[in-house]
């Protein structure tokens, strides 16, 4: 495992899991200079991988035998505390409400938007749960505005429970720092930005 020296510590811990070997390994090329990698070409292969040690996977859906929706699956029955982005060709839709990944990416993706994601997940790993939450279910939003019509919106059943936890989570946010001074958003970004 390589180590960062500027704080000693050992570099996060990235599982690539996909089933097109080419790209698996070019993400891996990709990541290897920051992180410590590990890949798994299919579904059982990152159940294997799947410990307490990984920080971030980034997460094929389209896997034959065990899916990448499995594999999520799995993760969040097992208690592992990792970050997940799904990097993937397929389209989000409604179903992408239900699911505990934590970002979305959709194929091609180029090695400055990979790194981006697995740098961005890792600092949010250091966010308060509340935050975490809401920054998830704004982005599981802003993909579906982005792919799907006012109407198809309106009428989904997904959509309108994604909006109610938007709004809840923003409400207990905005709870905890209505009663935060200047210095302590001073303080949260600054930590923030330093993690």
């Amino acid at each position: 495992m390589s180590s960062n020296p500027a704080h000693d510590e050992p570099s996060p811990t990235v599982l690539v899991v996909d089933d097109e070997r080419g790209l698996a390994d070019l993400y891996e090329i990709w990541l290897s200079d920051v992180y410590d990698v590990r890949v798994a070409y299919d579904g059982e292969s990152a159940l294997e991988e799947l410990n307490d040690a990984v920080d971030v996977v980034l997460l094929d859906r389209q896997m034959p035998d065990i899916t990448g929706d499995e594999v999520l699956e799995a993760i969040q029955e097992r208690g592992i505390d990792c970050r997940v982005a799904m990097v993937t060709a397929v389209d989000p839709n409604f179903d992408i409400v239900e699911m505990g990944f934590d970002d979305y990416v959709q194929k091609p993706v180029d090695k400055e938007r990979l790194r981006d994601v697995v740098s961005g997940l890792l600092d949010r790993s250091t966010y308060d749960e509340t935050v975490e939450s809401y920054y998830t279910a704004v982005r599981k939003r802003a993909l579906l505005q982005d792919r799907k019509d006012a109407a198809s919106l309106e009428e989904s059943d997904e959509y309108q429970q994604l909006e109610r936890q938007i709004d809840r989570l923003k409400a207990d946010m905005d709870d905890v720092t209505s009663r935060f001074g200047d210095d302590d958003f001073e303080v949260l970004f600054k930590e923030l930005d330093e993690t």
